[in-house]
């Protein structure tokens, strides 16, 4: 990557979570340029490369799976504003991405090519993707997911020869699998690192009032310029991209998350149909449910979601959902009560507060989702109309 842009791309981390990636928005700090190209030389495969297997038996071979799937590795430098004539204002922001298609479709973070906040957030004024070959193409920018952290690029396939990167199904990704890591941390191109799934099914923030679920949390260093590279399985297949750090030095001595790869394809699938997501949305906050807490509230049953607050104007609100009157501390948490309890969406139980949000997000905008709800004992069924999620919500 060139020297010319090095001090731009470099950014701090911002508090206890970080993004990645450099959002324009949250430059904040540079480093010296070591005098290097910033080209990591590959990795040679050999028979006395260190091999581990991962939870499925299989083989695990770092440097085989960077090998096989660097030429599919992309940076990505993202520009707001005018760098030339108006570079006291201008930004640029750094980070990775992966080819998805042959016909030029890139995947990074939505973070690293739009910056702002809710329905303020803009996409970058121009966004170049750079290959392991070195060829710099422009790219369209197709639509970003602010939900999600996804962004979708398309580039020209007539310069570069496309070699995209296969998604994995990442329900089937298991704590304590290897996985590589590939980016450009600190604007350092093609870096390798390597660790496990240290958990899945985390919740973690977006770039909206509404958070990310089924994150991939790992242990494998994760720094500013890494978003949205892929995380990958031992076939080389992508299982995520990272996407954020939480640290309390600011440094990769901390937990990383990515965003799973069955929700980089629904985003992708939205942006290219529609350039904009859509998801649907009931309006409600919700608690944990679990067997000492049930007991507590003389419940008859010990799982579902419980409904801490209902956004007003939304569609709980309209259909009668009740929200927590009363705060209530047990096992040292606090816990909004008083309200409803749901238990299953459309005859699906919940048994895990999660649920219910990937249970709504399976539907669409407009679709009317029956909703079984514990109130006063006794069991309800209530219909509600979905809406479009917003990127804020209004509290009560």
């Amino acid at each position: 990557m060139s020297k010319r842009y090095t001090a731009l791309l470099l950014a701090g981390l911002l508090g206890l979570f970080a993004l990645a990636g450099c959002g324009s928005d949250q430059d904040s700090g540079s480093e010296p340029d070591s005098g290097t190209s910033g080209k990591s030389a590959r990795v040679a495969t050999s028979d006395d490369d260190p091999v581990i297997l991962d939870a499925n038996g299989s083989e695990f071979n770092p440097s085989k799976v960077y090998a096989e799937t660097i030429d599919g590795v992309v940076s990505i430098r993202s520009i707001f504003g005018d760098v030339e004539k108006s570079p006291e204002t201008a930004s640029i922001a750094g980070g990775s991405g992966f080819v998805l298609s042959d016909d030029g479709e890139i995947i990074t973070n939505a973070h690293v090519i739009s910056n702002g906040t809710g329905e303020k957030r803009e996409a970058a004024d121009n966004v170049y993707v750079e290959f392991s070959s070195g060829d710099v193409l422009d790219a369209k920018i197709v639509g970003f997911d602010p939900f999600a952290d996804v962004g979708l690029l398309k580039v020209p396939t007539d310069q570069v020869d496309m070699k995209p990167l296969t998604l994995a199904d990442s329900d089937k990704v298991v704590v304590g699998q290897p996985i590589a890591v590939i980016g450009s941390p600190f604007g350092e191109d093609q870096t390798l690192t390597t660790g496990v799934v240290s958990q899945t099914g985390r919740s973690v923030m977006s770039l909206t009032d509404f958070q990310i679920e089924n994150a991939i949390q790992t242990d494998a260093s994760i720094n500013p310029g890494n978003s949205g590279g892929p995380m990958l399985d031992g076939d080389g297949h992508v299982i995520g991209i990272s996407q954020q750090m939480k640290s309390g030095s600011g440094s990769s001595d901390g937990v990383g998350f990515g965003v799973p790869a069955n929700s980089i394809k629904r985003s992708a699938e939205m942006l290219r149909d529609d350039g904009e997501p859509k998801y649907a949305y009931i309006g409600v906050s919700t608690q944990p449910l679990y067997p000492q807490l049930a007991e507590k509230l003389g419940l008859d049953t010990d799982q579902g979601a419980i409904v801490s607050q209902v956004v007003k104007g939304g569609p709980a609100e309209a259909a009668g959902i009740k929200g927590g009157d009363r705060e209530m501390i047990f096992q040292g948490a606090t816990y909004d009560v008083g309200g409803d309890v749901i238990v299953a969406v459309d005859g699906v139980p919940i048994e895990h507060a999660e649920d219910l949000g990937r249970l709504v997000g399976a539907l669409k905008p407009g679709d009317t989702a029956e909703l079984e709800v514990v109130r006063d004992g006794d069991h309800k069924k209530i219909e509600v109309e979905l809406e479009n999620r917003p990127t804020a919500i209004t509290r009560p």
